[in-house]
């Protein structure tokens, strides 16, 4: 199904504040990363960081010039906000990356969130190009890092993400790779639903994460086996 996004490209400026998308800028994204790191430090609280990249952008340019290529950003942009506006905040984190920041958001739920956005986007859509309405398949490359599996402060966070990301870019794109090379299964793969309810029970009252409490009953019983 295709979708006509029609962008107005701003000249409204601020250190804040990205200039085409209107997004929130790679400073912010910082100030609010860290800030978000020490206020829960050591808290096993989870977040979840995903950087997001225009697969082969310069073959964008370079057919439909610069022009072109920022209102594919910017269609990412307004895809993304659209998308996670209830819980996630998007930024402008530099050239045609975005970042997207989840709180309290699991690596497992981010991981199908972000994979069912990935797979809608990847669809071919009708782009306002100055004029000009362009039909277009855009896909996108995603890393994901999460607290505290990924690591405990900011810098280690976004770097995780980027090296996630960058394997995304050179196993074939269009995908989403983890900060840790492992397969994700979903929990619902292979619990019955009062389990599950019964897990979510448990990490509200102990204020601990489902995959945190999934991972120490895992780490017992392989203890307790030798295994």
């Amino acid at each position: 199904m295709t979708h006509i996004w029609n962008i107005i490209l701003t000249n409204a400026h601020d250190e804040t504040t990205d200039p085409l998308t209107g997004l929130p800028t790679r400073r912010s994204f910082d100030s609010d990363l860290a800030a978000w790191v020490a206020q829960k430090r050591p808290s096993p609280e989870p977040l979840s960081l995903v950087i997001a990249d225009v697969d082969l952008f310069g073959a964008i340019n370079e057919r439909h010039g610069r022009t072109g290529g920022d209102c594919v950003i910017a269609v990412l942009a307004k895809a993304l906000q659209a998308e996670f506006s209830d819980a996630a905040k998007v930024y402008r984190f530099g050239g045609d990356a975005l970042a997207v920041l989840l709180p309290d958001v699991e690596k497992e739920q981010a991981f199908l969130r972000m994979e069912q956005f990935r797979a809608t986007f990847s669809e071919e859509q009708d782009i306002a190009i100055g004029d000009d309405i362009v039909s277009m398949t855009v896909t996108v490359s995603m890393g994901l890092a999460a607290h505290p599996d990924d690591g405990s402060k900011a810098l280690e966070l976004v770097n995780k993400a980027n090296e996630a990301l960058y394997r995304a870019k050179v196993s074939g794109r269009n995908k989403i790779c983890l900060a840790r090379e492992e397969k994700m299964v979903t929990k619902t793969s292979h619990y019955m639903q009062g389990q599950l309810m019964g897990l979510r029970r448990l990490a509200e009252r102990e204020k601990i994460g489902e995959a945190l409490l999934l991972r120490e009953a895992l780490n017992d019983l392989l203890r307790k086996h030798n295994a």
